[in-house]
């Protein structure tokens, strides 16, 4: 009897071991269940969770690539007080893209145009000439073709950035900031999109995606973030 006592006392570390082993298999299955499932009901989805708080995530399944033709960009026409062109070194020598207002989706995030290369202005944000800060975000691009903001994230402190209003005036801006952040990071610096880098000085901000593209997620995995303040203002296009 005793000795068929002590063989059992001798294998009581072997099956705590077992038991163990049991337990953290059954833990990095439970894990392995549950990540399949959070990413088979992101694989659906058309936003990041950074559009929450207001950032676009313009990399929907759904966009436009049908090109712009310099007949449409002449005859394109907004509100007097209101952005109608955006032209900056990043988009190209010579590029006058439109400037095309956005509300808010029903998720109460920023909305995005269909088009890859138009801008998207978000109407609750700042006009050119009103002292507040204008918001605007781009497609990276679509399946095929490079979108608008494909190089915003080459942009560089001290670039000048220029929006024509509706009625002619142009207003020039220059590069304060520019970052490329990581979703969470650019969820926190979102704030600090919607207000000037420089108290009391009109400015302009532009968002758009860039970095690594995730499947799994539908979008890609770090956004350009540019903030602009106003050098110059008022004067009629020649």
């Amino acid at each position: 009897m005793s000795l068929r006592i002590n063989k059992v006392v001798r294998r009581i570390p072997q099956i705590i071991l077992i038991l163990i082993g049991l337990f953290l298999v059954g833990c990095i299955i439970r894990v392995a269940i549950w990540e399949y499932s959070y990413y088979a009901e992101m694989e659906g989805s058309k936003r990041s969770p950074i559009v929450e708080v207001g950032v676009t995530a313009p990399d929907q399944d759904e966009v436009d690539e049908t090109p712009v033709t310099d007949y449409d960009i002449q005859n394109h026409t907004v509100a007097p007080d209101e952005p109608r062109y955006l032209m900056a070194a990043f988009l190209g020598a010579g590029t006058k893209a439109r400037i095309r207002s956005v509300g808010l989706t029903r998720d109460n995030a920023m909305d995005t145009l269909a088009s890859i290369f138009d801008a998207a202005w978000y109407r609750n944000s700042g006009k050119p000439g009103s002292g507040g800060t204008i918001l605007i975000n781009g497609h990276n691009g679509g399946p095929t073709k490079i979108g608008i903001f494909k190089y915003l994230n080459l942009v560089k402190p001290g670039e000048i950035i220029t929006v024509e209003r509706g009625d002619g005036a142009i207003f020039q801006y220059e590069v304060y900031e520019s970052k490329i952040l990581l979703l969470p990071d650019a969820n926190a610096h979102m704030s600090a999109m919607m207000h000037s880098p420089v108290p009391g000085k009109e400015s302009l901000s532009l968002i758009s995606c860039t970095g690594e593209w995730s499947q799994q997620r539908r979008t890609y995995l770090s956004r350009a973030m540019v903030r602009a303040v106003l050098i110059e203002d008022g004067k009629e296009d020649a």
